[in-house]
């Protein structure tokens, strides 16, 4: 009789310590590895087009709207500006294509101004955005 009641004073415990340890260890993993896009902050109407390619490693958009506005980093930025608002997102978070969002009925002036600058800040790969057509 005394081993009966030895067992059944007993409860089974299951430590959760090293449970949380490995889902903690597991959050601060996809934190870190997880890459932030910076996106340009409008929207824009896109000009249609017949053939696309996906960019997967594009983390700077800038958008221009119809009326010549540029965005970039959800903010306004003067066409002047552009090339050292990328050079410092490039510090920040490296990438070797930027995204051009351009408005279908923006001034072309305007989107070659803001390639020669994306140009100048040491980015050679410049894609436009277009809407599936």
């Amino acid at each position: 009789m005394a081993r009966k009641r030895i067992r059944e004073d007993e409860e089974a415990v299951i430590d959760m310590t090293p449970m949380l340890d490995i889902v903690f260890i597991m959050l601060i993993f996809f934190i870190v590895t997880t890459s932030f896009v910076k996106e340009a902050g409008i929207e824009v109407n896109k000009p249609k087009a017949a053939n696309q390619s996906k960019q997967k490693n594009a983390n700077i958009f800038v958008a221009i709207r119809e009326n010549g506005e540029i965005w970039l980093d959800k903010g306004r930025v003067d066409i002047e500006r552009v090339g050292a608002r990328i050079e410092k997102l490039l510090a920040e978070q490296p990438t070797d294509v930027v995204i051009i969002q351009a408005d279908k009925d923006a001034k072309h002036g305007i989107v070659v101004k803001v390639m020669d600058a994306i140009k100048e800040a040491g980015i050679d790969r410049i894609s436009i955005a277009a809407a599936k057509g």
